[in-house]
């Protein structure tokens, strides 16, 4: 392995991981995306023509491999899986307790939105990207992006409370 990719998956690695993790909700998957993620730029790293950052490329690499396993059988596949399985096993009182833990209001708001608009909102609040840059990623016009960070945050608004609201309320772009 080349030096160059070692310090890319570095300085990306983690971030990459954590958006992957907010489109499929499961580590090891998310950890799957990546390393796809850096494999796929390790075959084509001639391709990158640096109009943007790396980090921007490496974003949209994760961004459509997380949008390539949404779609594809093996996550239907999972998750029927997984429904089975918690529905033939009760969860034991610890358990309970650590998923009460690991899910908070805005989280369990932010995964029930459609996959269009839960990653504007990932990638605007949570990744700190411009509309630009989310525009460039998405492969659509600023002003759509725009439109479905407005309409996620009407969708958001009737599902939190006034307090939990607060941090989206503000519409600057």
């Amino acid at each position: 392995m080349s030096e160059h990719l070692e310090e890319v998956m570095e300085e990306h690695g983690e971030y990459c991981l954590r958006v992957a993790y907010l489109y499929v909700k499961d580590w090891t998957i998310a950890e799957e995306i990546v390393q796809d993620v850096f494999f796929a730029y390790y075959r084509q790293r001639d391709r990158f023509e640096q109009r943007s950052s790396l980090k921007t490329y490496l974003v949209k690499i994760t961004v459509h491999k997380s949008h390539d396993y949404l779609r594809s059988w093996k996550n239907k596949r999972h998750e029927l899986f997984e429904k089975i399985h918690i529905g033939a096993n009760k969860r034991t009182p610890e358990m309970t307790l650590l998923a009460k833990d690991e899910q908070n209001t805005l989280t369990i708001a932010l995964f029930g939105l459609p996959i269009t608009y839960r990653e504007v909102i990932i990638l605007y609040y949570y990744q700190e990207l411009k509309v630009r840059e989310i525009a460039d990623i998405l492969l659509c016009a600023e002003n759509t992006v725009k439109t479905r960070l407005h309409r996620a945050r009407k969708m958001l608004q009737s599902k939190l409370n006034p307090s939990d609201w607060e941090v989206l309320m503000d519409d600057s772009f």
